[in-house]
């Protein structure tokens, strides 16, 4: 595992910033969760890494990803390709994408989890966690 202030000396943090339940996040990082889910994705198609948020009660940034394949289908369809590697439950599956015809799945490739946790409320000016995501492009140290 790296530090991920060390990894900021070295570079921006540009990519894309994830807002993931902390429950979602130990999937991740345990590996049953392969997948990330999304009604809707990025358009910036190249910002290829994608920081994970883990949302409250935790309130850190915890890890960075490469993304891998995005495949965009329906719901039903994304379940069928991808619920062994989904890191959920079937009903949760379908409880967040009620309502929608379409979603995608993205690859979590290059997985790296944080040796140290970043608090961006204390790292950065006017942080705003994301609803869903947002870009970003913070300055090196």
């Amino acid at each position: 595992m790296k530090n991920i202030i060390g990894y900021w000396r070295r570079a921006e943090l540009t990519g894309v910033l994830l807002s993931i339940k902390p429950k979602y996040v130990r999937a991740i990082l345990d590996g049953t969760k392969q997948y990330e889910f999304r009604k809707q994705i990025f358009r910036d198609r190249a910002r290829e890494t994608v920081f994970i948020y883990s949302s409250s009660p935790e309130k850190k940034i915890v890890a960075r990803f490469r993304v891998g394949n995005i495949v965009e289908g329906h719901p039903d369809y994304l379940w069928e390709e991808f619920w062994d590697v989904s890191g959920l439950k079937e009903g949760e599956f379908f409880k967040y994408f009620s309502g929608k015809e379409n979603g995608f799945a993205i690859r979590i490739d290059e997985l790296e989890e944080f040796a140290e946790p970043v608090d961006p409320y204390a790292r950065f000016e006017r942080f705003i966690p994301p609803q869903s995501f947002c870009y970003v492009n913070y300055p090196v140290i």
